[in-house]
């Protein structure tokens, strides 16, 4: 069963009880413990009753005291002490539905689980939320929460998704802003399906719900060349793009005005679609939608300043360097690599932005990046002693790349090590 402890952490509150492996958690301070989120929320406080079921049956309780938040230790055989659920949407812009063949099955999966939501940060549709799971958010206080929105007509929502229950979940959003529940929204505009007169709705909609809903990202709709059979969506032009910032930040210094925040931002692949500057540091506030790449240029180029005034003059012998970098950050990544060089006395630096012919030429953000495309395009290219990759590139905290290329092979079809980077100053002075 789900609640079976497998192992027991050493030192931890749970082995001083004297917990086993092999125990079922069944209840704590007499709350019955279903999965991972009734354990993290019923175990925070510095008192808690348990209830365990042995191996051959028998039940005992014990009361543990410890650290207020403090875990009790107990490892289960899956992170969420269940199985992930699944997303029973088929969106007209999956961006899985566009993955190419024969690639590992866990990035086939689709997820759409709000305690991944919740825990790991994974944005959520709310169509398959059971009035069990929505009550649940709302009662443990489970916040915040991403969600992905797309529109809030309820009849084009369903013609996106899929599903004939999409348009339901604007009521569940409804529901959870009246009971204070934070939630950080995404919409994904297609050309001509929800953006103009339907992305209007959407924003005064979510606006209506700004006691739950407190910040919204608009991305452009990411297409790659598997779409054989698909939605005929298109990607945005200039113009396009344009237009739609136009609306969203007409929209947002509305609500700047009228309730003291913007709430809806651009990503900054709509700016550098319609050729535009990226706005300036005080229009993003508190740069609230950084996972949808909203005001992550203009963070990096701040951050990378204040980083190059506090370096110590007289830097020593600065290693040779080459960086590769999506197509979109390519002409900003060059720009910071020479200030950094000219910080120095000169530091010998390649930029290289690298082509995605793995998913297509549409696709030129860092993270889709595969360690194939930096192996064909870089090889036998002046790298210098080190190459700094973005972090986005690999697997969040393994060294592989998204088509399973590691690090290591990377490194030995180019001759140089690579360096994990978030790309600021110090970066280019190791």
């Amino acid at each position: 069963m789900s609640t079976v402890i497998t192992s027991v952490d050493a030192g931890s509150p749970a082995e001083r009880a004297g917990i086993r492996a092999g125990e079922q958690l069944l209840m704590i301070n007499h709350h019955e413990i279903v999965d991972v989120l009734d354990y993290r929320f019923f175990c925070y406080d510095p008192s808690v009753s348990l209830r365990l079921r042995e191996a051959d049956g028998t039940t005992r309780h014990l009361t543990i005291e410890k650290e207020e938040g403090e875990d009790l230790g107990l490892n289960f055989d899956t992170y969420l002490m269940d199985e992930p659920r699944p997303c029973s949407n088929h969106c007209l812009f999956c961006f899985v539905d566009q993955m190419p063949p024969n690639m590992r099955d866990t990035l086939y999966f689709k997820d759409d689980d709000a305690r991944l939501s919740f825990l790991m940060g994974n944005y959520i549709t709310l169509t398959n939320l059971t009035e069990r799971e929505a009550q649940r958010i709302i009662d443990l206080r489970i916040s915040p929460i991403n969600v992905s929105v797309h529109t809030t007509d309820p009849e084009l929502r369903v013609e996106l998704m899929g599903n004939r229950n999409a348009g339901k979940s604007i009521d569940i959003m409804r529901r959870l802003a009246e009971a204070g529940i934070h939630m950080n929204c995404q919409i994904v505009a297609c050309p001509g399906l929800n953006d103009g007169p339907a992305l209007a709705r959407s924003m005064q909609d979510l606006t209506e719900m700004r006691n739950g809903v407190t910040s919204v990202a608009i991305v452009p709709v990411g297409l790659t060349k598997y779409r054989d059979g698909l939605y005929p969506l298109r990607s945005y032009t200039a113009a396009e793009a344009g237009a739609v910032i136009d609306q969203v930040e007409a929209w947002s210094e509305h609500c700047r005005t009228e309730y003291g925040e913007g709430m809806f931002w651009c990503s900054d692949e709509f700016y550098l679609i319609a050729g535009r500057p990226i706005p300036e540091d005080e229009f993003y506030e508190d740069y609230c939608q950084l996972e949808n790449g909203v005001g992550m240029l203009r963070l990096l180029q701040v951050e990378f300043k204040g980083a190059l005034m506090t370096m110590d003059e007289g830097i020593g012998l600065v290693k040779p360097f080459a960086i590769a970098t999506g197509m979109s950050a390519g002409p900003l990544i060059t720009q910071l690599a020479q200030q950094a060089s000219d910080a120095c006395g000169g530091i010998e630096h390649y930029v290289y932005p690298i082509r995605n012919d793995f998913f297509g030429h549409k696709i030129t953000v860092s993270g889709l990046i595969t360690g194939k495309d930096l192996i064909a395009q870089l090889r036998g290219k002046p790298l210098g002693q080190r190459l700094l990759l973005p972090s986005s590139m690999l697997r969040y905290h393994q060294n592989v790349f998204l088509d399973d290329v590691t690090v290591e092979q990377v490194e030995q079809a180019l001759g140089v090590p690579l360096t994990e980077t978030t790309v600021t100053a110090e970066d280019f002075f190791a």
